[in-house]
């Protein structure tokens, strides 16, 4: 039985859900069909295989970010608003997908990548005075939006103009 409370079981499968429901959201959207290959991708750009690798290590980092933080929130109105933080960067995660590959805007998702990377640095600071773990554990997460920012800067200057 799951019983509602920092300490049941109901925070970690609401966690798990979400991020399983924005990974596969997220993966349904992308296409690395004709038109991503045609683009011109620099020297460092890491291989394909990789991605699928880096975005379940994140999503699962995550997810275990936001029981820690949820749980070491002291006041249920500060678990909502870190709730809304959350649902906030999923929402803008699945845009990014949205952007470059179905609507083939590299351009587009360059732009929301610093609203992306801004959801992830504003989770860390939310967190950062009620657990350092979940911010050790959200670090990871906004490296990988740095790269993936700049990556998407590089192909935006290699590849545009767009639409």
């Amino acid at each position: 039985m799951i019983v509602a409370g920092r300490a049941s079981l109901l925070p970690i499968a609401v966690a798990a859900g979400a991020a399983v429901m924005v990974a596969a959201v997220g993966a349904t959207i992308t296409d690395t069909g004709p038109w991503y290959h045609s683009l011109v991708q620099p020297r460092w750009a890491p291989p394909d295989a990789l991605y699928a690798v880096a975005w379940t290590a994140i999503f699962s980092l995550t997810a275990l970010a936001s029981i820690t933080a949820w749980r070491a929130m002291p006041t249920a109105r500060e678990g909502d608003w870190l709730v809304g933080l959350f649902a906030l960067n999923g929402f803008l995660n699945i845009m990014w997908s949205l952007l470059f590959f179905r609507l083939h805007r590299p351009d587009w998702a360059m732009i929301e990548a610093v609203f992306l990377w801004c959801s992830v640095l504003a989770l860390i600071v939310y967190s950062f005075r009620r657990s350092m773990f979940a911010v050790a554990l959200l670090v990871p997460y906004l490296c990988w939006v740095t790269f993936a920012g700049y990556l998407t800067m590089a192909i935006v200057r290699s590849n545009g103009p767009f639409g």
